[in-house]
């Protein structure tokens, strides 16, 4: 009785307790690894490389670099900070950045819904191949297409109509709807029992496919010419690619794809962190090992292109989809123990597949515990989560299912996505404590330099898609010159301390305060929780950053969307996506607009933290001292206000 005692306390551990009385994971290792599964998944072995390849050469790392730097990692290091701080899922702890901010985190977790739907769809079709793996010889020998198009797809092509395409296959298939059924039973068994399963499951869905990586990238890299594709991937230079704006489009939206930032799930795992673990310096690190880890595993593919004889010249563009169920099982035939290599390949891709969609699905628990956890077991809810999510998920199961995920796909990622993360990035270090700006400068100087900020974003991108994107930056940025001029004209002098540089003048002063102070301070007041003891303080540069590189940045490339959808407004799976990722923006400018109404899906004991006091300069900490009076801290400003 004792041994099966101990097997079911391993199988199903108990949670850990945190001091507020939070679950909190087993471990800083399981909270790295459970991490790094919801980034790390079959996007970074099969999307990874056709992105690579589609902009074949050396001159790719540029703006892949450029991208993780400015981007990604200065995102990350936000959202895990906040949701480690403030102790809260997404819609919590943007609540507690700012009370406008509710619908950006709820945003953020339809995003990670609606994903997950279609994306448990990927994973029956890696499971398809899975199974015909141990069929030998494999059944797609000889007809590598017609297996992916008929045996796994089984997509009937829509037709032409007078106005819109039509689409004549409407069945479910059965197959489809039962591996359905396989894969969200295991999601499940991942999620069912809060953090604890989660940390233990996350060892077995990243560290099985971590060691069979390895074990590929020696096979495929000791394939013959494999190093005809590794010249293509490590030793070609096309420099007059970094003139295009496809490829830095394309390298950001990888490093989107590919680090998980806007899906919220990093937020909802760092609030079962200890509240004081070390945030910035887990943030790098899982920004880190995902892109080493894509790039490393990335020699893989194209030791098989290489022997494929595959190169730019002769093929088309490859999409991920075409490396994954075409070319990698086009080369798994011809190698000596094909059935061997395509279990291992395919087993890899399911289980990095698992390991990025709980962490998605956990994002939507988190927020119904955090609201509604006193009532609601955790079982309860990831019972009903996986569940709906399965049934919703049939729509994708049905022959015209393929072309749905495609239509609704493109859309969540090239328009909400990116969305998304522009509102992090400049709401964040725009509204922060609002209130302090407002009353040291006044209420015109605001308003105008706000204005400058983000109506230069705006028009200048509508200038640069209607007449050229020379005129669109120009616009933009003199919009944004003017606006920000004018109102550190007419801003009064703030008489608030400043740091020592901006001390010089008058002029100074005001623009530290309208253009540098709320990011700053939300700077400051989450190092005095994220940054004690010896762990790494969020850096000096990390506000401007986010609110003046990449919050413009990600507006332009949110812009090139569009454009997009006139050649494909005849198709009603675009069109219907399209309508699904503009209502999660609507719900971010409603939670802006009116945030009172977004109180509900806010636990009742945080809806008034957001909404911060006039106390400038003044510290406040996540316990909740931000309602303190601005007298009574008036006293202790200056010895707060770092020099």
């Amino acid at each position: 009785m004792e041994t099966l005692t101990k097997v079911r306390n391993w199988l199903i551990p108990k949670n850990q307790k945190s001091e507020d009385g939070r679950d909190q994971w087993p471990s800083r290792i399981a909270f790295l690894v459970a991490a790094v599964g919801g980034a790390v998944g079959q996007g970074n072995i099969i999307r990874y490389p056709s992105q690579v390849f589609n902009n074949i050469g050396l001159q790719w790392f540029i703006p892949y670099l450029i991208s993780i730097f400015i981007l990604a990692i200065p995102t990350l290091i936000l959202e895990v900070s906040i949701g480690q701080a403030y102790r809260g899922g997404t819609t919590t702890a943007w609540n507690r950045v700012n009370g406008r901010l509710t619908g950006v985190g709820f945003a953020s977790m339809l995003v990670s819904m609606t994903v997950v739907v279609y994306f448990g769809i990927i994973l029956v079709w890696i499971s398809i191949y899975f199974r015909h793996s141990f069929t030998s010889p494999l059944p797609w020998t000889g007809r590598v297409e017609e297996f992916y198009n008929e045996q796994v797809l089984r997509a009937v092509a829509p037709e032409q109509g007078d106005f819109y395409y039509t689409y004549p296959g409407t069945s479910l298939i059965g197959e489809t709807v039962g591996w359905s059924a396989f894969v969200w039973l295991c999601v499940w068994l991942c999620m069912c029992n809060g953090v604890a399963m989660t940390g233990r499951a996350a060892y077995v869905t990243m560290g099985i496919p971590t060691v069979m990586t390895i074990i590929l990238l020696g096979r495929c890299t000791s394939l013959p010419n494999a190093v005809d594709g590794i010249k293509l991937y490590f030793a070609t230079w096309n420099g007059d690619q970094l003139a295009r704006g496809q490829i830095w489009q394309t390298a950001c939206g990888q490093v989107f794809f590919s680090t998980g930032v806007g899906f919220g799930y990093y937020t909802a795992y760092a609030s079962y962190n200890a509240k004081w673990a070390n945030a910035v310096q887990d943030a790098v690190i899982l920004v880190c090992f995902n892109s080493s880890f894509e790039t490393i595993a990335a020699f893989a593919v194209f030791g098989v292109v290489g022997y494929l004889g595959i190169n730019p010249d002769n093929t088309p563009r490859l999409g991920s989809f075409e490396i994954g169920f075409l070319t990698y099982p086009a080369a798994i035939i011809a190698m000596p123990g094909a059935n061997f290599w395509a279990v291992l390949f395919f087993l890899t891709l399911l289980l990095l597949g698992i390991s990025s969609t709980y962490p998605m699905l956990d994002v939507v628990a988190t927020f119904i515990l955090d609201r509604w956890g006193h009532k609601v077991s955790r079982m309860a809810v990831a019972t009903s989560l996986c569940v709906v999510t399965f049934l919703v998920s049939l729509i994708y199961c049905t022959e015209f299912g393929y072309y749905l995920l495609d239509g609704v796909d493109r859309w969540i990622n090239n328009l909400t996505l990116v969305f998304v993360v522009w509102c992090e990035c400049s709401f964040s270090t725009s509204v922060y404590r609002w209130r302090d700006v407002f009353q040291q400068t006044g209420r015109r100087a605001f308003i105008s330099w706000n204005f400058g900020l983000f109506g230069g974003q705006i028009i200048g991108v509508v200038v640069g898609h209607c007449v050229s994107p020379e005129a669109g930056a120009g616009t933009g940025f003199g919009i944004f010159l003017v606006f920000t001029s004018l109102a550190t004209a007419i801003a009064k002098t703030p008489d608030a301390d400043v740091p020592t540089f901006w001390h010089r003048s008058d002029m100074l002063k005001r623009i530290w305060f309208l253009g540098f102070y709320s990011g700053n301070q939300l700077r400051r007041d989450l190092n005095a929780i994220v940054a004690t003891g010896k762990n790494w303080s969020i850096p000096v540069l990390w506000a401007p950053l986010l609110r003046y590189i990449s919050a413009p940045i990600l507006a332009s490339v949110f812009s090139f969307a569009y454009p997009e959808f006139y050649t494909l407004r005849n198709d009603p799976v675009y069109i219907f996506g399209f309508v699904i990722a503009h209502f999660v923006l609507a719900c971010t400018a409603f939670g802006f607009l009116f945030p009172r109404y977004m109180d509900v899906f806010v636990p009742p004991e945080n809806r008034e933290l957001g909404h911060h006091k006039y106390a400038p300069n003044v510290v406040l900490p996540a316990s909740g001292e931000d309602d303190v009076e601005a007298e009574e801290v008036e006293g202790r400003e200056s010895k707060l206000v770092e020099k």
